[in-house]
This record gives structure tokens, sequence and C-alpha cells, in this order.
């Protein structure tokens, strides 16, 4: 199946084209939230094929084994992806590619036989939704190169073996893949514990937003009812992290999607901002800043009036990770419950209901 993906490396300066995203150079520094320096060089394939990014450092590390790296992170997440379930890699692109949507995969940083960075499938720019993505790492073993996407035991492995991995990462990576640190199961039809490991919602303590959009899949169409929509407040529009934990910069420089891995089994994205923070594995503390609210969509999917689509992720126990249901689940200190149907759902916090159109603060308890 690999030799069907024909991803034809270039290292022509294709950013100007307006495709690609800038990509920061595989250095030690590019694991900081510091604006990451202009990429050099990346890679684009033809319209049914794999978008690449890639700076020219990397792309020079790797040599000829480019493509192999390619193939084998790309077809994992073809067979990951919920859009691509059941389909030859190449005919899955090329279904995708007729939506208008990419399947891309961004290599950060490599080191010998390793790589790192991160993959994603594109939202349909028809309707409001997050794209599929993962943090990926990838190990080259007598020749071949064995691609471990965030949530297979794969990435559990590479996580805890990879150079490109740095210690504090390592600490909240490896119990969170390992799944070590398990969420708490759901106990009844009607929702499920409470306990969240002290998440915030994405913004300041005792500040607040209006939540827009209640709980709706991910994607705004189909799967668990994961994801909450905020604006306006007197937060001054700024998202900051739901706990600590490690950050990542989905679309690269610049995007408006990052995903925080926190201790305790959970992870969050926040999506469509703007004026973002760059971060590449960077450990972060709780309610630090990550950009703005806006209507960015780096990575797909649409938005009308700027806000942050505030998911959260979990593992379940085939180490495969998802969204996850919000239904029961306490997060800023309000009780998150499903509506009648997608958006409309509400919370609730001490005999208090807040619906869509209400101004929620955010609470530490």
């Amino acid at each position: 199946m690999l030799s069907e993906l024909s991803v034809r490396t270039t290292v022509a300066a294709l950013a100007v084209t307006g495709l690609l995203a800038a990509a920061p150079s595989a250095t030690a520094s590019s694991r900081q939230s510091a604006a990451p320096p202009t990429p050099v060089a990346a890679a684009q394939s033809s319209s049914s094929d794999v978008t690449v990014k890639m700076p020219a450092t990397v792309a020079d590390r790797l040599g000829t084994g480019r493509k192999a790296l390619i193939d084998a992170v790309s077809t994992d997440v073809l067979s990951r992806s919920h859009d691509a379930k059941g389909l030859a890699p190449k005919a899955a692109v090329s279904k995708l590619a007729a939506e208008g949507r990419k399947v891309v995969v961004d290599v950060r940083t490599v080191s010998r036989d390793w790589a790192r960075g991160v993959a994603y499938v594109e939202a349909p720019r028809t309707h409001h939704g997050e794209p599929e993505g993962w943090l990926y790492i990838a190990h080259r073993k007598d020749g071949h190169w064995v691609a471990g996407l965030e949530g297979d035991r794969e990435f559990a492995d590479h996580v805890a073996k990879s150079p490109l991995v740095g210690k504090a990462e390592r600490q909240t990576m490896t119990a969170y893949a390992q799944h070590k640190a398990t969420p708490q199961k759901q106990t009844s039809s009607v929702g499920t514990l409470a306990n969240t490991n002290g998440l915030l919602l994405p913004w300041m303590p005792d500040y607040y937003m209006t939540l827009t959009g209640g709980a709706h899949s991910s994607n705004g169409s189909t799967g668990y009812w994961s994801s909450l929509d905020f604006s306006g407040g007197n937060a001054s529009g700024r998202v900051r992290s739901s706990r600590e934990g490690t950050a990542t910069s989905m679309c690269g420089a610049g995007g408006g999607w990052t995903r925080v891995i926190h201790p305790g089994g959970f992870s969050t994205d926040y999506y469509h901002m703007w004026n973002t923070t760059y971060y590449n594995g960077t450990s972060i503390a709780r309610s630090a800043l990550l950009g703005n609210i806006g209507t960015d969509t780096c990575a797909g999917g649409s938005a009308t009036g700027a806000h942050v689509h505030w998911s959260l992720r979990t593992y379940d126990a085939n180490y495969v990770g998802q969204y996850t249901w919000l239904n029961g689940r306490t997060i800023g200190g309000w009780a998150w419950w499903n509506g009648s149907s997608q958006y409309t759902g509400c919370a609730t916090r001490s005999g208090v209901t807040a619906c869509p159109g209400t101004a929620i603060y955010n609470r530490t308890s």
C-alpha cells in the first residue's frame, strides 16, 4: 500500500503559493514557544497526493528516506481517519481531494533514525468543525520507518525512547500515552463522572466568555459531543490552556489550532484562534496564553464570527486517541449536559443553568 502514495518531495520555496504554513527548522529551540524561523524549503505533492511541510534542514537530513517516512505516516493517518476508513491510501487521498480537503504531513524535527511532527486530515469547508489530527513520532529500524500516531502503542513506545522528546514532555506524555492515568469511565446512560482533573474553561479564571455553542461533535456532524464554542466576554478574547501540560501548534506557526496534553489522561484542542503563540511539544503552565478568539480555518472547517472551538479528548482501552463525551463532566466549575440536538446543550452550577447566549464565569472549583 505504501507505494500507492506518490509523494514527490521538492525543495522549492512554495510558501509563496499560500498553500503552506510556515514550519520551524529542526533545532532544539523548536520545542520552545518563541517564534520559529521562516522555512527556506517546503514540499507539496500534486492535488491528488499528500501535502508535505518540511524545512530544508529536515529534508537534507532525511535524504532519500523522505518518501518512505511520508508514506509510513500518511498510511497510518488514513487508516485512523474517520472519513478514509476502508479505502486504500491512494483512493482515500483522491476522495478527500475531490472534497477540497488535504492530507498533511508536517515533519518538524529529525535526529538520526528518529522523526517527529504533526499530521492531519482537513475538515470539510462546507460546515463548522474541527479537523482530525495527530502528533506522531517515527523510528527507522532495519531501513523501514515505523510511525506511531498519538494514541497507539507505537507512539507510547517511541515517546519512551526517542531523543526528540524532552524530559518534561516525556513525563507528561508517557503517562498519557501508556494509559497510566486513566480518565473516569462512564457510569450511567445519562453521563459520566464529573472528575476531569481540574480542567478549566479556555480563558482566565474568574473572567467570563459567552457560550455560543453547547455540546456538539468536534467535526460539527458525527461522533461524541465533545466540543463547546465561546466568544466575547471580559477576558479580552484571550484563549488560555485549560490546565498545564505540553502544547503543540497543530497547523504550524501562525495557525489557529493548538493541542495541549494534560496530566491525568485528557487533552484539549483549541481551534479558530488568531495571533497564536507557537508551541512544539512545549511544557506550559495552566492558563498559558495560546492565542485570541478568531475565525482561522488553517485545517479546514468554517467559522462565522470570532470564537474558540474547544474540545475534550481522551484515550479508549485500545490506546486510540479520540474526542469524548462532555455530558456530565465538570469543566471550569460547570457541569455540562447534552441538549436535544447539537449546540443546544447547557451547563449547571449551584442551581444556575446557563445555555447558549449566556455569559459564563470560569471557576476553579
